[in-house]
């Protein structure tokens, strides 16, 4: 049975506009189709629904509205770490050098993709993109898009599997040279503490001084407003997927562990490196270190 709310079904598979999706994943081979449920609520669609999108169902726009409900600065928490890329990805490309993105659970392509924005500063930039989710695989055509001198690719794997992910890409990308290691609202979605440390670790292994981690991960912390949270993600467990977690500022900070963080360290993904008059501070921390 499709699970409810406020005792409606959450289910349908319509787009924002009311219409019939159109989405045709199984011409793509490796789509995983099979892994397509718009019964459920998914991560990737409800995210796109809140910035704004149109590639999302009838049952993520409910959700996502409940979960607004309970919880209404969600909205400012996905803006702003849409908006917390382009910062961090510009500042890299520009000031830092970095030509080459590993972007590990990029979601549904919006406006400012990582490739276009390092492309813009530096047409010869690499990305690749790292998704499971069969409908962001069926928008590759437009995540692929490249300058001529640069590389953008799409790997189809899971953030739980580093080993593969680091096969794939380096197909596309040379690990001997710095890598931005992207991991945007992604470690939430690993439940595991030490799992997702560890997946920290074996990235990061595997890629040479001079390399950065560039990450948001939602937080509890009572300084930054995560207290109100919790019950909108038991809400989200329940009636969504893939099950989330927030964790504590002291937990985030150790995915670091052994970088050094670029000013201003670990701040809510709002602030990193704004306009000092944003008033937004969002319940989701973010930095950017480097590999020593």
């Amino acid at each position: 049975m499709a699970p409810a709310v406020g005792g409606a079904s959450i289910a349908g598979s319509r787009d924002r506009r009311g219409e019939e999706r159109t989405d045709d994943v199984s011409d793509t081979p490796s789509s995983g189709s099979s892994r397509l449920n718009t019964a459920v609520a998914h991560n990737a669609r409800v995210w796109n629904y809140w910035i704004g999108g149109k590639d999302n169902y009838e049952v993520d726009q409910q959700v996502g509205e409940h979960v607004a409900g309970m919880f209404p600065i969600i909205r400012d928490i996905a803006r702003a770490d849409r908006e917390f890329l382009g910062r961090a990805v510009t500042h890299l490309a520009t000031e830092r050098g970095v030509r080459q993105f590993l972007d590990i659970g990029t979601g549904l392509p919006t406006v400012d993709n990582t490739h276009e924005i390092a492309q813009r500063i530096a047409p010869d930039a690499r990305i690749v993109y790292v998704d499971n989710d069969p409908i962001v695989l069926a928008h590759a055509r437009t995540l692929l898009t490249s300058t001529p001198e640069g590389v953008t690719d799409y790997i189809d794997a899971d953030v739980h599997d580093p080993a593969a992910i680091l096969e794939r890409a380096g197909g596309t990308l040379d690990l001997t040279r710095p890598v931005a290691v992207m991991m945007l609202g992604i470690l939430n979605f690993v439940l595991d503490y030490d799992k997702a440390r560890d997946i920290v670790r074996q990235v990061l292994a595997a890629v040479p001084s001079g390399s950065y981690l560039v990450l948001t991960h939602p937080t509890f912390d009572h300084e930054l407003g995560g207290a109100g949270q919790i019950p909108a993600m038991k809400f989200w467990n329940e009636n969504a997927t893939p099950p989330i977690t927030a964790r504590s500022g002291t937990d985030i900070a150790a995915f670091f562990e052994g970088l050094d963080f670029l000013d201003p360290g670990l701040v809510s993904c709002s602030r990193w490196r704004a306009d000092v008059n944003s008033p937004v501070v969002v319940p989701q921390f973010g930095a950017v270190a480097v590999k020593p």
